[in-house]
């Protein structure tokens, strides 16, 4: 992956491309710009060629914003990137703001020359996005961008084969997806949608590809009939014979240049958009062609995100590989992890992953950090800031694994003795602990959302006046993105109702700037519960990840009986999962690890 900053790099550097690229706007009369962190589909995870907010900034995170004017300029980040965005940009070029705090429409509405214009890419932004500036009394110019002219050594967009993804693993084939989608476009009067995110993409067609890192998914995009027709736009060096075949002859396959004609097609028609998940080049196009934009939510997200019978067998079984190897990778911190560093540990637990079965690669980055560098919440370690972990430090690992069955995504927060931790230290992670056990214990009604759940995981914390800068739940897909819509445990998620089969994280935190952090974090997958009425079902979590909790960090004075059962069973499970396969050392560590709290 290309990455923009390196400690090595002179901010002179960003220096010239923002001036390059303000030069650029003043010839063609515009006042401003704006970057986000996105590429054409509007993921999480882009290729290298569309690392643009990085090349211009040397900001690395996953999510940001950019905006230029010809005397200023800010990144717009949330609490996950406050610290990296710091580090990462120069502070007399950039200034830094909280996106919740400062949103970028009003910034740029105080700080913009009146009536100057501003321009933005269209492949780069939602609708919804688009209007939050307009909205703000900003006239916003679509552009072609001009950072791709100016970025000389930028890399070729993604060519990796398009691969069929197995029924033996997908559950369903991609007809009986693509009639399913049809029937809701019909159903809700529309005649086509346009799909642009790849992960629905990929499982509307049993697809799979190594485009984007982290995220086995081969980008392209997709119209899908309410008739039943499917189009699939993507480079035809893609799409290897094999994957010709399995798409079969009821998918038209046409090169992404073809998008424009297709959609001039569409006149009178009546399409979907997502608002908030699509390019808005398509409602403009559509728009342009007589078309109807109906903006609704992606048709795919609501079925993929709801997990089969084949999908959730796929995630127990992969989340007991992936417990063996994190076992074995606790045991091995317990005894070494003080001579371990912050890429070696993470190494060595990649390394574990890799001799199960159906694994291909990690889900992300692994976090891992140790002491003050935990405090940064989605911190990324590099040659220059790896930190050896040392003797009495707190140590966080955040990470994941991409199996052909599942996708994984776990934390666990150690403390490396050998002397013992402090008492304040165990009193925010029981805390953070407790939190995490209110979350999988709850029982709720079928139609509660994530956001009406999210206060459970911070009750605790907020008992002496504590939180944490970030949501506690994220949906995850299966091999597919690790961050996956449209359902969220946060007090910002859209309020989708949780339903059965999805798979969603529980992480609660605590941060201490400078110090330390604290993040705990397994999978739920959602089911029915036996707590029923009459009217409503209700709804439990299963927790899907099998890993020990590290005893030396919990104060059980600070647990209630409750809690205490719950931890005494979770760990009694780990154990008789885990512990027949492990070899003997770490099945005598786990032992020890999973004995019931006195």
């Amino acid at each position: 992956m290309i990455c923009a900053h390196d400690n090595s790099m002179s901010y002179e550097i960003f220096r010239k491309r923002l001036a390059a690229l303000r030069a650029a706007l003043a010839a063609e009369g515009l006042a401003g710009f704006l970057q986000p962190r996105a590429d054409e589909h509007l993921g999480e995870y882009v290729p290298p060629a569309a690392e643009r907010l990085a090349w211009l900034s040397g900001f690395t995170g996953s999510a940001g914003l950019a905006c230029v004017l010809a005397e200023r300029a800010a990144v717009f980040i949330d609490g996950r990137y406050t610290l990296q965005a710091a580090a990462e940009t120069d502070p007399t070029l950039w200034e830094r703001h909280h996106i919740t705090e400062t949103p970028p429409p009003a910034w740029l509405a105080a700080e913009a020359p009146p009536g100057g214009r501003i321009g933005y890419d269209p492949w780069l932004i939602s609708e919804e996005q688009l209007q939050r500036f307009r909205c703000a009394g900003l006239t916003m110019v679509a552009i072609a961008n001009p950072i791709d002219a100016l970025w000389q050594d930028r890399p070729a967009p993604p060519r990796a084969p398009a691969l069929p993804h197995d029924l033996a693993f997908a559950g369903r084939s991609a007809a009986e997806k693509q009639a399913e989608i049809a029937a809701l476009l019909r159903e809700a009067g529309e005649d086509a949608a346009v799909l642009s995110d790849p992960a629905a993409i990929n499982w509307l067609f049993n697809l799979r590809g190594d485009d984007v890192p982290f995220t086995p998914v081969a980008l392209g995009f997709a119209l899908q009939h309410a008739d039943g027709r499917s189009e699939l736009f993507m480079a035809p060096e893609k799409l290897p014979p094999a994957t010709r075949a399995a798409l079969g002859p009821a998918v038209t396959i046409a090169e992404p240049a073809a998008l424009p004609a297709a959609l001039a097609a569409l006149t009178g028609r009546r399409v979907r958009v997502d608002p908030g998940a699509s390019p808005v080049w398509f409602a403009e196009r559509l728009r342009e062609a007589g078309a109807t934009v109906s903006f609704a939510a992606d048709p795919c997200q609501l079925p993929k995100a709801r997990k089969n019978e084949t999908e959730q067998n796929g995630a127990r079984a992969a989340h007991k590989r992936d417990g063996l190897a994190l076992c074995r990778f606790l045991h091995h911190m317990s005894a070494h992890g003080a001579a371990e560093t912050e890429i070696s540990a993470a190494s060595r637990l990649r390394a574990w992953r890799a001799e199960g079965q159906h694994f291909r690669d990690e889900s992300f980055p692994a976090i891992t950090a140790a002491g003050p560098d935990g405090a940064i919440i989605h911190y990324r370690v590099s040659a220059e800031s790896d930190r050896r972990i040392g003797p009495d430090t707190v140590y966080l690992i955040d990470s994941g694994a991409q199996y052909l069955d599942a996708t994984t995504d776990v934390t666990r927060t150690l403390w490396i003795g050998p002397g013992a931790p402090p008492p304040v230290l165990r009193d925010r992670f029981t805390r953070v602990l407790g939190g995490h056990i209110a979350l999988a214990t709850a029982v709720f009604p079928q139609g509660v959302a994530g956001p009406h759940l999210d206060a459970f995981a911070r009750r605790a914390l907020w008992e002496v006046g504590l939180d944490y800068d970030h949501g506690t739940g994220h949906g995850v897909g299966s091999y597919l993105s690790v961050h996956e819509g449209p359902a969220g445990i946060s007090r910002a998620a859209r309020p989708v109702a949780l339903a059965p089969g999805m798979i969603l994280s529980n992480e609660p935190g605590f941060y201490a700037p400078g110090e330390y952090g604290i993040r705990l974090e397994n999978l739920l997958l959602v089911r029915p519960a036996p707590e029923a009425s009459e009217s409503r079902p209700f709804l439990r979590f299963e927790t899907l990840t099998l890993a020990p909790f590290d005893r030396a960090l919990i104060d059980p004075a600070l647990l209630t009986p409750a809690e205490h059962r719950w931890l005494d069973a979770y760990h009694a499970s780990v154990l008789a999962e885990l512990g027949p396969d492990l070899p003997p050392p770490a099945r005598a560590w786990l032992t020890g690890a999973c004995v019931p709290l006195v």
